[in-house]
């Protein structure tokens, strides 16, 4: 059964119009304590989890709904609250035939996933869109992510044609006022991403991208007012990327700073073969200083081999998961709104069974407000070969100490196992505190130390949490 998306349009506009209309509190927003980070009804909200943006591996409805309840569940098993999902996506994608007509059955997937989400506690990013051209076949999926979009070769002849023109552009707001009409009023959607890594759109003029992201994040805000709006961009790899990030992450209207970014030697930006918290923590830091104001998030993260050919050839020997570790905790500890958001959820976190590094870092984590704290993150390089990211607030301070000869190029790459460091003292330059605690996340215990200046640490390896309490 099909409908237009017309229809949909008008009784959106209608909606938004009538007085009176009950507005639900429990919507995720940015904090207006401190802006950096978000919140959820005056407590903060740290988004924790990876992109489940699709499923390769299914072939119909049953089977993608039982693909995420077991994926929302191991993720919300490990205190996970958060993913992101591609509409876009073949087995989602409502406009199967032609445009303006909902594909009834593909409603009632996405409707039963949003139940699921909701049943485990996981708020959605949907992303709206990601196709790269109009014309041609799509890729076969499972083993390929398609990339164009022949729904719309009818109506539009060029990409470029896509997002000058209001047609173009009305072909993708009907489209978003027909999810907007269903879910705006849900908060277990976190919010709205309008485009998958939008400067890989195959377009001649690519000053139409930049104006059309601006027109779209007001016009979509305006049918998603209690929602999110954000864009994105493709992987943070080089100079030129830098002075996109630069241009889009200052957008007024564009409410995260995002940035996609992979251990990749194919990457023209050295830092992408860096250690993976190096990697990490150095887009987090560059978002924040173009975008200081605003939440920063990790939204990709992970490891490919050259130029994105496909996952990390080293994946599988990853059994320990140091590079899921790595990306939770340093964009978090460089001051980002929450842990890094890993791709290859399937191949890598599923594989290797991963997730319970999800609840270490909410444990590493729990009791500390980076709103009420007023959390500013610093880093230390010391003397003894560690390297430490700190949050600095008010009453608590997180340390995140990491043994920098324990990456993953020594384990996976030279399969040199990580060393137990001993008797090692850090003097972070912070006041005397009340208490100290010591949380490893590795082994998931807290133990007590000895307050001081100088500040010794527990047999550990690779990390150790160190949290002061003034």
């Amino acid at each position: 059964m099909e409908y237009s998306l017309t229809r949909n349009v008008l009784l959106l506009a209608l909606l938004i119009c009538l007085k009176g209309v009950a507005q639900p509190v429990a919507f995720v927003r940015v904090s207006k304590t401190n802006p950096r980070y978000l919140e959820l009804a005056g407590k903060p909200f740290i988004p924790v989890g990876p992109n489940i943006c699709f499923a390769r591996l299914v072939t119909n409805g049953d089977s993608l709904l039982a693909y995420y309840d077991h994926y929302f569940g191991r993720l919300a098993a490990s205190g996970g609250n958060f993913t992101r999902i591609w509409l876009s996506a073949p087995m989602l994608e409502v406009e199967k035939q032609q445009p303006g007509l909902v594909d009834k059955q593909t409603e009632t997937l996405i409707d039963g996933l949003v139940g699921l989400a909701q049943k485990h506690g996981i708020r959605i990013k949907f992303c709206l869109e990601h196709f790269r051209k109009i014309t041609g076949s799509p890729a076969p999926f499972p083993s390929s992510v398609p990339f164009d979009k022949p729904v719309y070769a009818g109506s539009i002849s060029s990409m470029d044609e896509f997002f000058r023109l209001e047609k173009g552009k009305q072909l993708y707001l009907n489209r978003v006022a027909f999810f907007a009409g269903k879910y705006r009023n849900n908060p277990t959607v976190f919010g709205w991403e309008l485009w998958n890594e939008l400067n890989s759109v195959r377009v001649d003029d690519e000053s139409l991208l930049l104006a059309w992201t601006t027109d779209m994040l007001d016009r979509v805000k305006a049918l998603v007012p209690n929602q999110l709006v954000m864009q994105t961009l493709g992987s943070y790899d080089s100079p030129k990327q830098h002075e996109l990030y630069r241009t889009y992450s200052a957008l007024p209207n564009n409410e995260l700073a995002q940035a996609h970014r992979y251990l990749d030697k194919g990457a023209s930006l050295p830092v992408c073969q860096a250690p993976m918290d190096v990697l990490a923590s150095d887009a987090v830091t560059s978002l924040l200083a173009l975008a200081p104001a605003k939440p920063v998030l990790l939204s990709e993260v992970g490891a490919v081999e050259p130029h994105h050919t496909g996952p990390f050839v080293r994946y599988p020997a990853d059994t320990q998961g140091t590079v899921l570790h790595d990306l939770l905790f340093a964009p978090f500890f460089a001051g980002a709104a929450g842990p890094g958001q890993s791709w290859h959820w399937d191949y890598y976190i599923e594989k290797n069974n991963l997730w319970w590094h999800f609840s270490r870092f909410n444990e590493a984590v729990s009791g500390f407000d980076p709103v009420a704290q007023q959390a500013v993150p610093f880093r230390l390089s010391a003397d003894n070969g560690l390297t430490i990211y700190g949050l600095r607030g008010r009453t608590t301070t997180l340390l995140w100490v990491r043994d920098t000869a324990s990456n993953w190029k020594s384990e996976l790459e030279a399969n040199r196992p990580a060393a137990v460091l001993s008797r090692k003292t850090i003097q972070p330059g912070l006041p005397a505190s009340r208490t100290l605690s010591f949380y490893n996340p590795w082994k998931g215990e807290w133990t007590k130390g000895a307050p001081g200046k100088a500040l010794s640490l527990p047999d550990f390896s690779r990390s150790i949490i160190v949290k002061l309490d003034y």
